[in-house]
């Protein structure tokens, strides 16, 4: 389905048929599963990056105080 058909639809929902409904559900629904794995991930990655970044920011200050 066509974005323009997606928005249509969420636009005047109380006007269509439960088939279009449906179908956008199903879409809707994948898009959040998707975009819920992805901001998951990302902060997933992100903890690791900040994780290393103390470990070696730490290293680093100890050395630049002797």
């Amino acid at each position: 389905m066509e974005i323009e058909k997606i928005n249509e639809i969420i636009k005047s929902y109380k006007d269509k048929p439960n088939k279009q409904l449906s179908e956008v559900l199903e879409i809707l629904g994948d898009e959040f599963n998707k975009t819920k794995e992805l901001i998951i991930n990302l902060t997933n990655h992100l903890e690791i990056i900040e994780n290393e970044y103390n470990k070696i920011n730490e290293e680093y200050n100890l050395r630049i105080k002797k």
